[in-house]
């Protein structure tokens, strides 16, 4: 950038990326993937993912398992206690998946992921779905994580329409909302950070709920003038009317969040085509998860994810809902 103006460069000029090349030379085998996942679990020293001890027997005679606890006796490696427990991907593989899945807004499709990773459909998109639940905060989110405020919220409808479909499948609902299913989401103002979720519905007090376990007493809550946000205890809320055209007003705006919805429906329709509302939850998860880590450098954004894993599991059997007799 000699001789420019470093502000007028495209995208985030003062985040350092890394290339797809650079991300080979950095993990041209399992070994260095491996040294990699080591150091960004443990930066302090090996301990036991189990109880925490630092006393720690290595090179074991166990086939898989390395390390040994001398606290709680229990084997374990780097994979322990993550989504890559019992994964039989090497670590070099589940490196690339993280690095595709971070740097990709609109998100990365399990056939594209089997295409570029060498491996089947279905274990891209079982690959995908593990590291989705580094990005899954919890529903609720811990109460010590609430938003200070201003904030905004927002809620958006997800799913096909249902003109496409066969005739004999379309739901016997009126309105364009017949069969979608409902995603309400809050942005900081003071952050720029983002948390949404999938909700059952519109009402009072589902809404209302999802703001006062996201949002600290107090806070200024920006919304549209939809019925449901009405009646807002304990905050402060400044509404925009959109039924009459209003959608600035002041401070008074949603412009945020639906910049968030915007990139979400761009990632539905153009990436996944298709999101299950059984796994619903996870993509909102990977849309969040990826806006509030976008101000990171790309290694910094990895490293999110691979502390974001531990002490979360997903099964295949889990994830299907399919298990074996």
């Amino acid at each position: 950038m000699e001789g420019k103006d470093p502000a007028k460069a495209p995208g985030k000029f003062y985040r350092k990326g890394l290339s797809l090349i650079e991300m080979i030379r950095m993990f041209p085998d399992d070994e260095a993937a491996e040294r990699w996942f080591y150091a960004q679990r443990w930066p302090e020293g090996l301990c036991c993912p189990r109880c925490g001890d630092t006393n720690v027997q290595e090179k074991t005679t166990h086939p898989t398992m390395p390390h040994r606890c001398r606290g709680c006796r229990k084997f374990f490696s780097v994979r322990t206690g993550t989504p890559m427990e019992a994964s039989n991907l090497g670590l070099q593989v589940w490196a690339l998946a993280i690095y595709l899945l971070c740097t990709h807004l609109k998100g990365q499709s399990s056939m594209k992921l089997h295409r570029d990773l060498s491996v089947t459909q279905k274990t891209a998109w079982h690959l995908a779905h593990r590291i989705r639940e580094a990005w899954n905060a919890g529903d609720p989110p811990p109460w010590e994580d609430r938003f200070d405020g201003p904030v905004e919220v927002d809620e958006t409808f997800m799913g096909g329409l249902e003109k496409n479909k066969h005739r004999s499948k379309r739901l016997k609902v009126g309105g364009g909302t017949g069969g979608k299913v409902v995603v309400a989401g809050m942005r900081d103002r003071a952050t720029n950070k983002v948390k949404a979720a999938v909700v059952p519905n519109r009402e009072r007090w589902v809404l209302q709920t999802f703001i006062r376990n996201r949002a600290k007493a107090g806070a200024t809550v920006y919304t549209d003038d939809f019925s449901g946000y009405k009646k807002l205890p304990d905050y402060t809320h400044e509404p925009v009317n959109h039924s009459v055209g209003e959608y600035v007003r002041g401070r008074a705006h949603t412009q945020g969040i639906e910049s968030m919805w915007s990139m979400l429906k761009r990632g539905h329709k153009g990436t996944y085509h298709r999101m299950s509302w059984r796994h619903l939850n996870r993509y909102v998860n990977e849309f969040t998860g990826r806006h509030n880590q976008r101000e990171l450098d790309t290694l910094d954004q990895m490293t999110q994810v691979v502390l974001g894993m531990n002490g979360k599991r997903l099964r295949y059997a889990d994830l299907t809902g399919r298990r074996a007799a």
